[in-house]
């Protein structure tokens, strides 16, 4: 089956994490919102599921997949989806469930993370709440950060099959979203990472392992990875990483 990923074009985002296992499992699809216009791609074919003439349940937003006549949204949901079907997750149902909640928590996560730089608003700009977002940034470097990265290398440590990854003993799609995550935020917050990273080895090993499967490694040397910039979820703003 080739299936349709839509997402916005010009930033990782959430498209992302679903990017990277359709990538790393070597699946067949397109990606409509980096297509041309004039071949029926981009925004305007997001824009035609978005408000509802091209399916009566229309998504919320992107991202989205289409798979034969089925539409999905919201990343965990299209993850938990195509993780049986790309080899991703164990066969074993409470495994899944298990790396469901796990992707669950990453998103969770990933919001926090989004606002420390939009703390008050997705409709303001940075500039119009850069004073709040400091001080959402300071408190999310001493407090989040660390819990959330604490919590997945407990995970690490505890799981029975191995510190390798996070679920079972074999590499799954939540080992692409904490690798994601992870190297979101050593570009967004380098500074408070490479304090955090000197406590969390178990985390840094499965980056290192994740970035190294020879799929993903030519995805991420290839021009279809597109680059983190300030307007994605993972911004680099100086001031939020403390660098006053």
């Amino acid at each position: 089956m080739r299936y349709e990923l839509f997402y916005w074009p010009g930033i990782q985002g959430r498209g992302e994490y679903v990017r990277l296992a359709l990538e790393d499992a070597g699946a067949d699809y397109l990606d409509v919102g980096r297509g041309a216009p004039d071949q029926e791609l981009g925004v305007p074919a997001l824009d035609i599921y978005l408000s509802g003439d091209a399916t009566p349940r229309p998504p919320f937003a992107p991202p989205f997949l289409k798979a034969g006549d089925l539409v999905l949204s919201h990343t965990a949901n299209i993850l938990q989806f195509l993780a049986p079907r790309l080899e991703l997750v164990p066969e074993d149902e409470n495994q899944r469930y298990w790396a469901h909640g796990l992707q669950l928590t990453l998103m969770d996560f990933v919001a926090e993370i989004h606002d420390i730089h939009h703390p008050l608003s997705s409709a303001l700009y940075y500039e119009e709440q850069r004073d709040e977002a400091v001080k959402r940034a300071a408190l999310f470097r001493e407090h989040r950060l660390p819990r959330f990265l604490e919590y997945f290398e407990q995970v690490l440590e505890q799981n029975p099959g191995g510190a390798d990854m996070l679920v079972g003993d074999r590499h799954g799609y939540v080992d692409l979203s904490l690798f994601q995550t992870v190297t979101g935020l050593r570009y967004a917050l380098p500074r408070a990472m490479r304090q955090a990273e000197d406590d969390l080895p178990k985390i840094g090993a499965l980056v290192e392992r994740v970035a190294a499967r020879p799929r993903l490694r030519d995805y991420l040397d290839s021009d279809r990875r597109q680059p983190f910039n300030e307007n994605g979820i993972f911004r680099h703003y100086p001031e939020l990483d403390g660098e006053l």
